[in-house]
This record gives C-alpha cells, structure tokens and sequence, in this order.
C-alpha cells in the first residue's frame, strides 16, 4: 500500500539535522526522493498480511433452559468474527502537496505585517523580503543533479508544511464481534450483538515545531526587551525579538529560523470502538418492520487528519470520537395500504398504495472545543490541512455545565464554566466530553404502483422528510465549542426543516 508519490518527486519530508543531497544550499532538515533513504512515497510501502476468520454454530436443545432460551434446533445461531484490515492513506493528506518550497510559494508573516505592505512587520518595520513573484525549481533535481540554482533567502522561513513522515506504517483496524439470533415467530428474528474495533497506526497530524512557551514569556514585557523591539505573544513564534542585554531571539521555535509551524503526518494514531446491538425484524404477507438500538462509546486520539494532536503527549489528546453517538434508535417500517377492503372494492385506485418511512431517535454529537487565540505560545495554528490549533479552554472541575438542547433557552452549555487560559498554558479541558443536542425524526413515503401490463409499471411517490416538522439542531458544529468566539456556546445550525418531495418512477 504505496503513500503518495509526484511524477516530478516534488514532495519533501523534515528529518531534523540531515543535509539534502537533492538541494545542498536548503535548509537542513528538508530532504527529498532521492536522498539516502528517501523513497519516491517519502515513506515506504510496505506489505501486511490481513486474516481474518468466522464461526457459525447452531445450537442444538432438547430440554431445560437452554432449550427455553435458544428454541428447537434451527431457531437460533451463534455467530463470531475477527479481522484485520488494512487502509488506504486519506485523501486529504494529499496536501503535503501543496505550494511547499521550492516547489511553491506560500508566505506567512512572522508577525502582524502592515495591510497595504505586507512584507513590512507593523510593529518594528522590519522587511521580511519580496517572495514574489516564485520561479519554479528545477524538475530534475538529484544527488547527481543537484538544485543549487534556487535562491532560499527569499523562501525562508518555511511556514504551514504539513510533510508526511518518512517512516510511517500502514493504518489498520482490529474488527470483531459476536452475535446471538433468535427466531421468536415465523418471520419474527431477535439479534443481540456486540461488536468492537481498535484502531492502530491512524494517520494524525503532529506538531513538529512548537513554540517554547517560556522562551516566548521571557521576552513578552516592554521591560524584557531592547527599546525598539517587538515583544513576545500569541501567533508570534516567528518573530524576531532582541532582549535588553541585546541578545537577538530569532524565533522561539527549536528549528527557526528556518522552520515556523510544521507538522508532520504520521501513523501514530489510535482508537477503540465498543457497542451494544439488538435488533428485531419482522417480515409478513403485507409488509414489515426493523426495530434497532445501539448503545456504543468511540474514543480515539484525533477523529480525523485535520485535528492536531500533543506533540509531547499523543495521549493528551484521548477523548470520545467527534462522530460518537451513544444511544441510536431506529425503526424501519413498511406496509401495504389495502384500501380495497376499507372501500369494500377492488379496482385500479384502491390497490398498490403502499407506505414506508424510518423513525430516528438518538443522542447528540460531542461538542468539540477549541481556542483559537493561541494562549498555549505553542502556534499550532492551521497548515493547509487543518484548520484549527491544538488550544482549548480551561475547564472549572465540577462546574454544572447546564446541557441545553433548546436554544430558545439560550446557550448549549454554562459557557462561565471555561475561560482562555493564561499565557504560556495549554488549556485544561478535552477537546470533547459533553455532547450536543439530540434527534428525533421521522421521514415517510406514500407508493401507488399501477401496472400497465406486459411488464410495464408506473410507480408514484410522496415523499416527505422530517414529516412533523421538528426543529433538529443535531450534527456536527452545531453547537459552538470555539472560546474564542462571539457565538461561543450557542446552538449555530440546524438539520433541514419539513422537506417534501413527488417522483414518478416508469419500469419497463
């Protein structure tokens, strides 16, 4: 299973200290395909072996309690599975792709430019440089070739790189699950299942180079620093600051300045999925119906590639999944509409109307929290495939969060129970561990089949969805969970309204 490759091995991975053979005048710690050990994937394919194996088993009774529990032979059987299987690489970490150096061009100040020349930093006058307009590096750069054509003062640093590891391993999920089926009526099955999965080597993205929080305080004051200079504070990690001794701080980052925010895609990944299932499905002459529900828990370390994970601890990041859904009730439902015994007569407008709908009751999505104000002094700001740092609030411990599902009665959750936290902290609260509003929805569909004879079939539908109408603020970011917003807090989407629609359907 190959990661992604560039017919030109325009692409570049950062091993921290190594020297390109490709671009020996670049900085170091950018290598390319080509160099020693570097494949054209970046990191290697490698191969893996996926088995996996089921059991099936009809118990067999004569008396007693089991034979009360599991009926006579050919009522119930027992069912049980275990694979491994293995994944193909998202398709959003294709942006270890995008406008990379040398190969392109994207500028990030390193700190707050002025509007009308954006090359100036505001605070100090300092010029970064023109980056533009970008010539193109060579398409054939190698050891034996090397690109020492290309001007890097102009490039550096280099901001927003979202490379993709250069050992990285295949993602792969651990399934199984076991599961009991009971005939309780003809046409009438009871299932009780449990299933499970783990989740290892997930493909996350993992800040390389954060900021040092206590290099970056220790010139944050006027005082600390020469008359002059700009001082330290959020998004400012590439800044250049000079202390009162005169001593020149170029970036509180451990590889500035060259390097400012990058991040490494890696399969370090992980996560656990356990649930509850039972079923009960009934199928009859005139239609038919599917009762489930689901009790389940998903945690994981980061739910997909655009969440940031601890560059420190990956396990800091551990919480419920963003998709976690823990109680999931839905019934499934048709039955023929034999008006023709209503009426007392059978012609072509009293037969083949039909109905069918799907009823869904089920608790809400987690709120995801963020704070995007930087206070952590780490700037895990986004890359091109993130869009949000790693911050979140401070969380008051035993604070009633006051669960809201009703934003005619104002916020989601007690908002007073988070603030930004100070400066050089991360924030205590996980990034989710209370959930949003649920659902209740049902859809419906009415059918009038007319047969035209010799294979032929008109079929006419009304379908309505969301048939009473129910304000449904259920999904992902419905509710707010940004401190640093002016809606923090609120319930800010909805599910669609009462949606109805007609459809003609010709067999033939």
């Amino acid at each position: 299973m190959e990661p992604w490759y560039d017919t030109f091995n325009q692409i570049q991975t950062f091993i921290p200290g190594r020297q390109s053979a490709v671009y020996p005048t670049g900085p170091a710690g950018f290598v390319y395909p080509g160099d020693e050990g570097i494949a054209r994937t970046l990191s290697p394919a490698r191969h893996k072996f996926s088995p996996r194996v089921g059991v099936a088993y009809v118990p067999s009774f004569s008396s007693g309690l089991l034979k009360s529990l599991f009926g006579s032979e050919g009522q119930s059987s027992i069912r049980s599975s275990f694979g491994i299987f293995y994944t193909a690489v998202p398709g959003l970490s294709a942006g270890i792709m995008y406008s990379i150096p040398p190969y392109g061009e994207n500028y990030l100040s390193p700190a707050p430019p002025l509007f009308d020349q954006p090359f100036i930093t505001a605070a100090d006058g300092t010029n970064n440089g023109q980056r533009f307009p970008h010539t193109p590096a060579p398409l054939d750069a190698s050891p034996t070739s090397p690109g020492t054509s290309v001007d890097w003062s102009r490039l550096l640093p280099i901001n927003g790189d979202p490379y993709y590891f250069h050992d990285n391993d295949v993602p792969y999920t651990r399934n199984y699950m076991v599961s009991v089926d009971r005939q309780l009526a003809t046409g009438t099955v009871l299932t009780l299942s449990y299933v499970g999965s783990q989740g290892r080597h997930i493909l996350v993205v993992q800040p390389t180079n954060p900021g040092n929080p206590a290099l970056c305080l220790s010139v944050s004051d006027e005082s600390q620093v020469a008359p002059g200079s700009a001082t330290c504070g959020p998004f400012s990690e590439n800044g250049v600051f000079t202390r009162a001794d005169g001593t020149v701080i170029d970036g509180t980052r451990p590889f500035a300045p060259n390097f400012g925010s990058i991040t490494a895609q890696r399969t370090v990944g992980h996560s656990r999925y356990n649930a509850f299932e039972t079923d009960l499905r009934y199928t009859g002459g005139h239609g038919g119906f599917l009762l489930g529900y689901t009790l389940s828990k998903s945690m994981d370390t980061s739910s997909f590639i655009g969440e940031q994970v601890n560059p420190f601890d990956l396990d800091a990041t551990w919480a419920p999944s963003a998709f976690d859904v823990r109680h999931n009730v839905i019934a499934s439902y048709n039955h023929d509409l034999m008006l023709d015994r209503l009426f007392g007569k059978q012609n072509g407008w009293t037969t083949g109307w039909s109905m069918s709908g799907i009823t869904r009751v089920s608790s809400g999505f987690p709120v995801t929290l963020y704070n995007d104000t930087d206070s952590s002094l780490l700037g895990t700001f986004g890359n091109g495939v993130n869009n949000h740092g790693l911050d979140t609030p401070d969380y008051t411990p035993g604070c009633d969060l006051k669960i809201n599902s009703d934003p005619v009665k104002g916020n989601a959750f007690n908002t007073d129970c988070f603030a930004i936290p100070a400066l050089g902290h991360l924030g205590n609260a996980p990034r989710r561990f209370f959930y949003g509003p649920g659902l209740i929805n049902t859809d419906l569909t009415l059918l009038k089949n007319v047969a035209l004879g010799r294979g032929h079939a008109v079929q006419f539908r009304l379908e309505t969805f969301n048939v009473f109408n129910t304000a449904q603020f259920y999904g992902a970011g419905a509710v707010d969970g940004n401190v640093a917003s002016s809606t923090f807090g609120q319930i800010v989407r909805a599910a669609p309204p009462r949606l109805v629609q007609l459809a003609v359907k010709y067999s033939f």
